[in-house]
């Protein structure tokens, strides 16, 4: 009779979740294996059979990022609304996310492998990649709310989008800064009223 494996002794889920955390602390290069396997409570043979390295654990921490604490911009995505209710929910949502106290504060996708070493530029395309997906939704929801006559066609959407998105992201650093959510929702208000949307 064939042997059969000898099953995990560790929550794949939870593991993930504790990786995160890490990973949204630290940035991919400066987690270490070590760190990671302390974290997640597992051996290495457990660690690779699990995830075959440490870049491929990282790919399953963006897809869990972006199905918990980074849906905080799918109402952009979503043409039931008008474009200026998603586009200031999304801020005000990204806003109160980067500044809770329960989990690393800012985002992930811009602080996690933002610089990285020239060879793990795959791993900074990866998170890229993921706000390239922002991007798009949030120019396509400008694009509708100009056409609609919510926002103003004064300024080209494509501008308007770097605009919104440079303080979308940027809310990270005031975050890693202890700048407050209410100082930042502040902030929004103002950026709503500046750009007539």
């Amino acid at each position: 009779m064939a042997r059969t494996g000898r099953p995990r002794v560790f929550d794949k889920e939870l593991a993930i979740s504790k990786a995160m955390v890490l990973y949204w602390e630290q940035g991919f290069e400066s987690t270490s294996l070590t760190q990671l396997k302390e974290a997640m409570g597992i051996s290495s043979a457990s660690f690779y059979a699990a995830f075959g390295s440490k870049e491929n654990l990282f790919k399953e921490v963006i897809d869990r990022y972006n199905t918990s604490y980074g849906k905080v911009t799918d109402c952009l995505a979503d043409t039931s609304i008008k474009s200026k209710v998603a586009i200031e929910k999304a801020l005000r949502q990204t806003a109160k996310m980067q500044t809770d106290s329960s989990h690393p504060s800012g985002c992930m996708l811009v602080l996690s492998a933002n610089v990285c070493s020239e060879k793990n530029n795959h791993v900074r395309d990866i998170v890229f990649k993921e706000r390239s997906l922002v991007r798009i939704n949030l120019e396509d929801c400008i694009i509708r709310g100009q056409e609609n006559g919510e926002i103003t066609r004064e300024i080209r959407s494509d501008v308007l989008c770097t605009m919104i998105e440079a303080f979308m992201y940027g809310i990270s650093t005031q975050a890693r800064d202890g700048i407050s959510y209410i100082s930042i929702d502040q902030a929004i208000t103002q950026i709503m009223k500046t750009c007539e949307i």
